[in-house]
């Protein structure tokens, strides 16, 4: 689904990555962990194709095909999706409106009615998108527009961040739905890479694999709740010690 070599990428000039290699086979779900400013939102604005995120070095590969120069709205044709942990409001623009959008053209009312009835988002779809939306309404528009666009990489900085417990037995519900969770291990087609703080999400979620990303590389790989464990016990300050 996704190979990431020996990527270093640049924002306004300073390197923030320095030598990524990451894989993701079809079906699988992996967790980035990691202290503030090792590189996790860069690392998936990048494989989604941001412009102010520069690749210097390495190449990106997204079912086999080389995506390094793709513009994002080419990589989100080809199946890339992602939840921003900071969404934009947009003024003028509906968030029914961007939800057809989502569809790739295909007209589906009923199809936005039953993702937004889902999402409690049902008053809000006539609304601007995210304007004056609360943290957990913000999520839940994000993984509204997600679930109408249906990608088979889904990129997710964050989910739980700024949400009660409530919306996050809801966004890990979405999310699983995003993933194919309910279908057999070996059926599951869809992809993911979650970013996460706080590990709530893993409660909901069932990663595969896990990693620690710090000083722009990924320096260990395990079990998500391993990982997660031991970040929780020991602080990211012993995972120097690998660096």
């Amino acid at each position: 689904m996704l190979t990431i070599e020996d990527l270093h990428v640049e924002v306004a000039g300073s390197p923030i990555l320095k030598g990524v290699n990451l894989e993701i086979k079809e079906g699988e779900t992996h967790v980035l962990l990691g202290p503030n400013g090792g590189g996790k939102t860069t690392l998936l604005m990048s494989i989604m194709g941001l412009p102010r995120y520069k690749v210097t070095r390495g190449k990106i590969y997204f079912k086999g095909e080389d995506i390094t120069n793709l513009p994002p709205n080419e990589r989100a044709k080809l199946g890339i999706g992602i939840m921003f942990q900071k969404p934009p409001s947009i003024r003028g623009v509906k968030l029914y409106q961007i939800g057809e959008v989502s569809l790739r053209g295909k007209e589906d009312g009923d199809r936005i009615k039953s993702y937004a009835e889902l999402l409690n988002l049902i008053n809000h779809i006539d609304r601007d998108l995210n304007y004056g939306f609360s943290g957990g309404e913000l999520k839940r528009s994000e993984l509204f527009q997600l679930l109408c666009q249906k990608p088979d990489l889904v990129l997710l900085d964050e989910p739980e961040s700024g949400v009660d417990l409530d919306n996050i037995s809801l966004i890990g519900t979405v999310i699983n739905e995003l993933l194919n969770k309910e279908d057999k291990v070996k059926s599951r087609k869809s992809s993911g890479i979650i970013v996460t703080h706080t590990g709530y999400i893993l409660e909901y979620v069932n990663a595969d694999k896990g990693h620690v990303l710090m000083d722009g590389k990924i320096i260990c790989d395990g079990s998500p709740r391993d990982l997660f464990e031991e970040v929780k016990k020991h602080g990211y300050g012993r995972c120097t010690e690998c660096l």
